[in-house]
């Protein structure tokens, strides 16, 4: 009885990427994205964890020396910090704040110049603050980029374009 219900229950999972691409069969290019925010080195830290995150998720082969057959660009748009929570002392005193990035992301078929997907995309994360805020939200930088990263490839791997 609990073995039928264990295999019925897996009936519909797939290994694999689920949008029907084979793993490895096309390549990606990312082309380092456009900085129009007044935030200083974001597009190191995005360029370098949306490579990251393609590696990782192993859909697509990663183009760093050739061109891919995908190619990603985009500009960040967007970065914004927003007070979460304050010091139970002072109402004034800032405890965490939440670090938002918007970019606008194009995604290009090499061959024939077909836009894939062209969109804003967020990535999220939140600081504490210690005595330091522009060393909170240096130490955030990764974290940030990391989480637009995944977003990103998600909407690679999963998305319906």
């Amino acid at each position: 009885m609990i073995l039928a219900g264990i295999l019925t229950g897996c009936v519909g999972y797939k290994v694999g990427p689920v949008s029907g691409v084979v793993a490895g069969d096309k390549s990606v290019q990312v082309v380092p994205f456009l900085n129009q925010t007044l935030q200083p080195r974001l597009t190191e830290a995005v360029t370098q964890q949306l490579r990251k995150e393609l590696q990782r998720d192993g859909t697509f082969t990663l183009a760093t020396r050739d061109s891919g057959d995908i190619v990603v660009n985009g500009t960040l748009t967007r970065y914004d910090r927003r007070e979460l929570s304050f010091s139970s002392d002072d109402v004034l005193t800032v405890r965490d704040y939440r670090l938002t990035i918007v970019a606008q992301v194009i995604v290009r078929e090499r061959s024939n110049g077909e836009v894939l997907f062209d969109g804003p995309v967020n990535g999220v994360t939140m600081i504490r603050v210690g005595s330091d805020l522009a060393s909170a939200e240096r130490q955030a930088l990764p974290l940030l980029a990391r989480d637009l990263a995944r977003n990103i490839t998600d909407l690679l791997t999963d998305g319906t374009w």
